[in-house]
């Protein structure tokens, strides 16, 4: 067999690197400013090329990101623009990427990695697993908006997409702080990933729009970003990219206002929590509807220890865990979780772990994946236990660890890269 080189992308390949990309997502070639947008983006990742005999046929990318924890937040490498040439399929190439991407993130100090997926059977066997869900909800604005609390009734604002950064940023700041799975976003994030002017994926929508809600001068309570389309029978339809606020009479407020935008028929938002507010607040849940539900972000644990010590974790644990990780033998082990009470920054407190390697007899073993699952607060070890994905050797050990690993909001991620 021919053997494979994994090396660094240069910037000099990136158009190649691009051409590759669209042919393994069976995409035409898109516009001039959406394929500078990707290349904007692919220059800002760490690249691996897979080569042979000097030709690139496999392609990795790697956001640098800062991702929020319960409790504060850890490097996390943004895993992106993965391809490989479809005449080197099942010929190890992304095993072989994915295996030095685990290189790059030890040296980087990154504990973390992160993905969103485009065939869900590809990537659990490299340790990945689902860590925060979401829903598509759809609104019918045929009639007003039912609503079982009172909205707020500070003025909305339109704010350039432009600017809007510079205004909305500390709301959503404030948002990651409150749930694990959000990214840290600079200005080229935003510009490149948030708010682009394009949609990029679906030509008929127009530009993004952004709304604020807020007394002026203030710090904005909350914000929606939106597009929107028109059919050809003239059918609206509003569609959301996110909604923060600062208390549900404040989302009560934005929600009112997407549903009152004339000749729209739907509002539909894609990617909305799954403790969203809206779901309780609507009088009407034949007018507001779960169309979906889905898995969203994929973490995988690169650093075992540094992970479990990097969150806070909600009640007194003292836990010996086998962990198995056949993908990273290193993080493979048995390790005793004990937390104290240490101050985490911001507001509030929590429980900080020490994590260290034992022979002691574990309480529980648990893979990787199913570590991941639960890691920043979404499904929990007693639920996997029911589903025989965990082995429970001291009784009630699932469930210990499960309260322990609760978060007072899901997770969430809203950020697709």
């Amino acid at each position: 067999m021919t053997v494979l080189e994994y090396r660094t992308l240069p910037e000099a390949e990136l158009d190649h690197a691009l051409d590759l990309h669209y042919i393994v997502f069976l995409g035409k070639e898109p516009d001039d400013d959406v394929r500078k947008l990707h290349r904007e983006i692919l220059a800002h990742c760490t690249r691996i090329g897979a080569y042979e005999h000097g030709e690139l046929v496999g392609l990795l990318g790697a956001h640098p990101l800062s991702l929020s924890v319960p409790g504060g937040e850890l490097p996390c490498a943004g895993v992106t623009f993965v391809s490989v040439a479809p005449t080197h399929r099942r010929r190890g190439v992304l095993s072989g990427m994915i295996a030095e991407l685990w290189r790059q993130c030890a040296a980087a100090g990154q504990p973390l990695a992160a993905l969103w997926v485009s065939e869900t059977g590809i990537y659990g066997r490299f340790g990945f697993e689902p860590a925060t869900r979401s829903y598509t909800v759809e609104i019918d604005t045929d009639r007003p908006l039912a609503l079982r609390i009172e909205p707020d009734d500070r003025p909305l604002r339109l704010v350039p997409p432009e600017r809007a950064p510079a205004v909305i940023g500390s709301r959503h700041a404030a948002a990651r702080e409150e749930r694990a799975g959000r990214v840290a976003r600079d200005d080229f994030w935003w510009r490149t990933h948030i708010l682009p002017e394009a949609d990029g994926e679906n030509d008929d929508l127009t530009p993004v729009r952004v709304v604020t809600i807020g007394d002026p001068g203030a710090e904005p309570a909350g914000y929606v970003s939106y597009r929107t389309s028109c059919d050809d029978e003239g059918r609206g339809t509003v569609q959301v990219g996110e909604l923060e606020a600062e208390s549900p009479a404040v989302a009560a407020a934005l929600w009112r206002y997407l549903t009152s935008i004339d000749l729209a028929d739907k509002v539909r938002a894609w990617g909305r929590p799954l403790d969203d507010p809206l779901l309780r607040f609507a009088a009407d849940r034949d007018q507001v509807r779960i169309v979906q539900e889905f898995p969203a972000l994929w973490l995988r644990l690169v650093d075992v220890p540094a992970a479990l010590a990097g969150r806070v974790w909600s009640a007194p644990l003292d836990l010996t865990v086998e962990v198995t990780d056949e993908r990273l033998p290193a993080n493979a082990g048995r390790y005793r979780i004990t937390t104290g009470p240490k101050e985490h920054g911001g507001d509030g407190t929590g429980l900080r772990a020490e994590v260290t390697r034992t022979d002691a007899a574990p309480d529980l073993t648990i893979g990787v994946q199913e570590l991941a699952a639960g890691y920043l607060g979404d499904i929990g070890a007693a639920e996997l236990l029911r589903a025989g994905l965990v082995t429970e050797h001291t009784p009630g050990a699932a469930a210990r660890l499960e309260r322990a690993s609760r978060t007072e909001l899901l997770p969430h991620t809203t950020d697709e890269f």
